[in-house]
């Protein structure tokens, strides 16, 4: 009688998808000792927001959040060794620049895509499932068609976020001059000949998209309109302490919140995470003003809206495109007239196809969304005991320093911890100035003191380990 063979060792973590943040957490696991990871997506190699990587376009946020450094600096995969492998290190120098070029932060996430070994791209997967005591995951390579099936104890979900199209514009889905600014490069050619664009959303992405049609227009007679439903092209919040908000201080902070109190909270701070940043606004008023020296500028033809809502968008009768708009204030409506649309209208986190296998056996709320730990692991039926952890898929239960790329290497690292159960990462526990809770009342019978200290926010749960089944060398640490 033949003896079945055996199992192959299941990988301790699975990526799903290859984004900044997966990859962040495959570049802080490579050098754990005995730890197997594999990470997979189904794209031909590495690109970060090819649509809008448009000349002149800045990060925003400083060149520290990259991939690991602030939570290991001395790890080899971070934006100075990069530097030093392009010799670029002087020339970063004396460029004297805190916000990197968006093109090169994308051909740094590529420098360090191509190198690692637990990276592989053209690999989609396609099913997961729960085999009782760990995932098969079954792949599927994007050029030969072949299959394969591999297994994990835990999987991380990186698919990253899509494109949002409001309702409004359902009926201009498909249309040749109206697409999301995520498309924006590779569709803009396809905005010449047109003489009346219009742009809708006031985050960077519109500003970008904006500042870069006054550039290309500059004195050829296209009007150019910038519409948003916000009543006021207000900037990013940027102050220091504002930006305490991107901590995890305030993620615990908003963790421990009740679940209304963080849906509220999410919309009402839309400037902290979804503004434009100061810097591109004024980039835009200074192109207007040098464009108008010499002439009225009511003779430029120009419009930027604020406080207008699109309600409705067709194409028109006469060819072009008809927007039905609304005024927030007054209620005043009015249709517009329009050749084109650049819809910068935002995205929404995306539960991948492969994941239905495993749908009901994962604890939903009532919204459909994650529950989703301090731990960014996600709740699960009592069936599914294995690990699945997401990222940029929590802003639900973090709140505003989800998406963020100055959060990424602390929310791998947080990860990490919990599956291999140790601290393979030291994290701190105080990272802001700000107390976000109330403080905390003296116990009874202890008489106050004069100035009651606050806490960046409740204090974080003692938490034991769960167990994992590691392989034996990373559970001895060799």
């Amino acid at each position: 009688m033949d003896t079945p063979a055996p199992r192959p060792a299941p990988y301790d973590l699975l990526g799903v998808g290859i984004g900044p943040f997966n990859l962040s957490l495959a570049a802080l696991a490579e050098p754990v000792p005995g730890l197997r990871t594999l990470f997979c997506d189904q794209r031909p190699e590495f690109r970060w927001h090819p649509g809008m990587l448009v000349d002149g376009a800045r990060m925003q946020v400083p060149f520290l959040a990259d991939l690991v450094s602030l939570v290991d600096p001395t790890n080899r995969w971070s934006f100075l060794n990069y530097l030093r492998d392009q010799d670029r290190l002087f020339p970063f120098y004396f460029a004297e620049r805190f916000q990197l070029p968006r093109r090169e932060y994308d051909h740094y996430c590529r420098w360090a895509a191509e190198r690692l070994a637990n990276c592989r791209f053209g690999t989609e997967v396609t099913a997961l499932h729960w085999e009782g005591d760990r995932y098969r995951a079954e792949l599927t390579d994007t050029a030969t068609g072949r299959s394969e099936q591999v297994h994990a104890r835990n999987l991380a979900l990186g698919v990253g976020t899509r494109p949002v199209l409001p309702g409004a514009f359902a009926g201009l889905a498909g249309h040749p001059r109206a697409f999301h600014s995520a498309d924006y490069l590779e569709r803009r050619a396809g905005l010449d000949g047109a003489r009346d664009i219009t742009v809708v959303g006031s985050g960077q992405s519109g500003a970008e998209v904006f500042l870069d049609l006054l550039r290309r227009h500059a004195g050829d007679g296209v009007r150019l309109r910038w519409l948003t439903r916000t009543r006021a092209l207000a900037p990013m919040e940027y102050s220091k302490l504002g930006l305490e908000h991107f901590t995890p201080d305030y993620t615990r902070y908003f963790h421990g919140l009740p679940e209304p109190v963080r849906d509220t909270l999410v919309e009402a701070q839309w400037q902290l995470h979804k503004a434009a940043s100061a810097e591109t606004l004024a980039e835009i008023h200074d192109h207007l003003y040098e464009r108008t020296i010499g002439r009225p500028i009511d003779a430029d033809p120009v419009e930027i809206t604020p406080g207008t809502a699109v309600t409705d968008a067709r194409p028109g009768p006469c060819g072009g495109l008809e927007l039905r708009c609304r005024h927030t204030d007054s209620g005043a409506e009015h249709v517009l007239r329009t050749d084109a649309v650049v819809l910068a209208t935002g995205y929404r986190a995306a539960r991948p196809a492969a994941l239905e296998p495993l749908a009901d056996l994962i604890d939903w709320d009532a919204a459909g969304r994650y529950r989703v730990d301090l731990d960014h692991r996600v709740a699960t039926r009592p069936g599914l005991t294995g690990g699945l952890y997401v990222q940029n898929a929590e802003l639900h239960t973090h709140g505003v320093g989800t998406p963020d790329l100055g959060l990424g290497a602390h929310r791998a690292a947080v990860i990490l911890n919990a599956v291999t159960g140790r601290t393979v990462h030291r994290l701190p526990t105080r990272t802001a100035w700000t107390g976000f809770a109330p403080p905390r009342p003296a116990p009874a019978g202890i008489a106050p003191t004069a100035t009651a200290p606050t806490t960046a926010g409740p204090a974080p749960a003692t938490t034991v380990p769960r167990p994992q089944e590691l392989t034996r060398a990373a559970a001895a640490g060799r």
